[in-house]
């Protein structure tokens, strides 16, 4: 997607006024010459020349012609090029098609002394901005304490990072590459070194990174520590799920998992997710937490057995007392025996 650049506009503006200007410049300085030349004083005056005399006002000739055309000329080039100006400012105000839906947006904070990236599809990063080549880039930038200003030289890319207020702005890093942000507002001892990575990647390579962060890994053990690969159930859905189009509510039977572990990379938009864990042959209690998806992650669960399994252990191991006292008690009477018997002798 070619995407014209905030610096292709104005470079093409600086291009059209650079040339529109060289252009009259020439005009009027030749135009000058030509009639310094023409009308220059040679001290020969022909008879039939009509020349003013002193404190006589030149009358000019035909009518004023050549000073109307002039006006006219001008009033026309000047409106035209106030019009065009105006018009690529305003596609640098508002960007590309008006912010497209394939466009990138993230929120920028500004702190002392970082910056926190917040992406639109719930990836979260601190001083470490990705982005695609060739697409549009649409940010908001703010600050949760002092005044900031977010800004990447190489891209031509600025904006206020303010408490309490957003700064809009938008840009397309053409080629892929490595570029630094950097605040360029006065902020504190750390100023210096309010830094951020920007790397610029092919848009092939973006979408392998951004699968990346979004890969959740959760596993399932028992209280020993023991994998749990069976009689269980997981369900993920995002707290905010009644606010996107698609819906973002997942499940996982125990099938899905290898020795109790399995790998979620088809999910698209992270956040904060609530996770329900039922066990389908009532053998542990059922698990409610959340999880912030907002990376790579890797959740590990404990699942605890169920009062009603701890009820038979107790039991079972009730009955193992008792046959052992039965025992006990079996062995004391045979002793007990004995003993009689060699008393009698």
């Amino acid at each position: 997607m070619e995407v014209q650049t905030r610096v292709d506009v104005f470079e093409d503006i600086f291009l059209v006024f650079l040339g529109l200007g060289t252009l009259v410049g020439v005009v009027v300085i030749a135009y000058t010459l030509y009639n310094a030349y023409k009308y220059r004083d040679s001290g020969e005056v022909d008879d039939d020349e009509d020349l003013p005399t002193l404190g006589e006002l030149p009358t000019g000739g035909k009518g004023g012609k050549k000073l109307f055309l002039s006006f006219g000329l001008s009033a026309i080039i000047v409106i035209s090029l106030v019009i065009w100006t105006y018009g690529m400012l305003l596609y640098v105000e508002d960007g590309p098609d008006n912010n497209p839906e394939d466009a990138i947006e993230m929120e920028i904070e500004g702190w002392a002394f970082g910056w926190d990236f917040y992406y639109d599809n719930g990836i979260e990063t601190t001083n470490d901005m990705v982005i695609p080549a060739d697409e549009p880039i649409w940010i908001e930038v703010t600050s949760t304490d002092v005044w900031h200003t977010f800004g990447i030289s190489d891209l031509r890319v600025k904006a206020d990072s303010i408490p309490g207020e957003y700064d809009d702005t938008w840009f397309v890093a053409e080629e892929p590459g490595e570029h630094v942000a950097e605040c360029f507002e006065l902020c504190g001892v750390g100023h210096s070194d309010m830094d951020a990575d920007v790397t610029v990647l092919p848009p092939e390579e973006y979408e392998e990174w951004v699968d990346e962060q979004l890969t959740l890994t959760i596993t399932l053990e028992d209280e020993n520590e023991e994998r749990v690969t069976d009689g269980f159930e997981v369900a993920l859905e995002h707290q905010e799920n009644d606010e996107f189009d698609e819906d973002l509510s997942f499940t996982y039977a125990d099938d899905e998992f290898e020795n109790g572990s399995i790998t979620i990379d088809e999910i698209e938009q992270g956040g904060p997710y609530d996770v329900t864990i039922s066990s389908t042959d009532d053998e542990f209690d059922d698990v409610e937490d959340s999880i912030d998806f907002t990376g790579p992650t890797d959740e590990t669960f404990t699942l605890e057995l169920s009062d009603g399994e701890d009820d038979n252990d107790e039991d079972e191991e009730t009955d193992d007392d008792t046959d052992d006292e039965e025992t006990d008690d079996e062995s004391t009477d045979d002793e007990e025996q004995s003993d009689d018997g060699g008393d009698d002798e």
